[in-house]
């Protein structure tokens, strides 16, 4: 199923932008919002990892269906509702040219069309989702079945950007696409200068760092020194204040100057001990708050009061 074949709910990236968000709409501060961020849904890999076959193994998702489901109908309960649902990364666990990976995008793609059409989906690429070596073909498959790999989109006054990290962990295979994507992140974060946004906010699969800008390499779950710096100190040169990231299968993070970043659990998997769950992002005119919380609370109990009178409070 394509992701136009896949209902309303889909608002996808095209030309690098989101249509869901109309930037002549949306690019002033109107007040307080707050959107729902997830991770890692990576349809497969709980009987992967079970079986100790991650990069064969993964012919069962029965788990990852369910626990995709709560995390869409504990969503659909909110009120207000989120301005949109942002997923980064790792969407599906079979690799390209794997097998199940048309299976494991079907139903995955039958779970979201559940969610409330007013709430759009921001799909972030994962390196399951295009390879930890990709190349143009995977990127292409990436970009036909759920929208542009990278993207800028406004919502009330605030700048988001999604990036590709995967072109940041290795490009070899597709420099050129590295080159472009560099590029146009230039010209964002120029923008972003320009109009001295209310925030700047990224949504990349890997991160930049778990735990401290100076960690170790640790050669799969954040990026290499010299690239984790070079993009840090672009975007505090641009102003921006959080990068939300999931990859790591645990709640981690740290600060670096004055930029978050901020590593959230997954709503499959867990190689940690953190609970299956979602993380709910608090932007007002002076901070973004953010809390995670376990599918479980979110459902049965919503948000908590404090953090719905920062959304509520004008």
């Amino acid at each position: 199923m394509s992701t136009a074949e896949a209902g309303g709910v889909f608002h996808r990236a095209r030309s690098r932008t989101l249509d869901a968000f109309p930037a002549e709409k949306e690019g002033e501060w109107k007040g307080p919002f707050y959107f729902i961020l997830g991770a890692d849904p990576q349809f497969g890999l709980m009987k992967a990892w079970s079986t100790g076959d991650c990069d064969n193994g993964g012919d069962e998702w029965g788990q990852e269906i369910c626990l995709t489901e709560q995390a869409v109908q504990a969503i659909n309960k909110l009120n207000p509702k989120p301005r949109f649902f942002v997923l980064c990364g790792d969407l599906i666990h079979a690799m390209p040219g794997k097998p199940w990976r048309k299976e494991q995008t079907e139903d995955l793609q039958r779970v979201l069309r559940t969610v409330d059409r007013a709430i759009p989906l921001v799909l972030v690429s994962g390196n399951h989702d295009i390879g930890n070596v990709p190349t143009a073909e995977t990127v292409e498959e990436f970009c036909q079945t759920w929208g542009d790999d990278y993207f800028s989109f406004w919502v009330g006054g605030v700048l988001f950007l999604v990036l590709n990290s995967q072109l940041y962990e290795n490009p070899s295979k597709c420099p050129g696409l590295k080159q472009a994507q560099d590029q146009w992140l230039d010209e964002q974060l120029s923008i972003a200068r320009q109009r001295n946004c209310r925030h700047v906010i990224v949504f990349q699969h890997i991160p930049l760092f778990l735990e401290s800008i100076d960690e170790d390499d640790d050669c799969y779950f954040n990026l290499s020194k010299p690239a984790r710096k070079r993009l840090a100190d672009k975007f505090i040169h641009a102003g921006v204040k959080a990068v939300f990231s999931g990859h790591y299968h645990r709640n981690a993070g740290g600060t670096y100057q004055n930029l978050d970043m901020v590593v959230s659990s997954a709503i499959g998997c867990q190689l940690g001990l953190d609970p299956h769950g979602l993380r709910v992002v608090v932007v007002t005119a002076d901070k973004i708050v953010h809390r995670y919380y376990s599918l479980d609370e979110l459902s049965e109990k919503g948000i908590e009061d404090d953090l719905m009178d920062l959304i509520k409070k004008k």
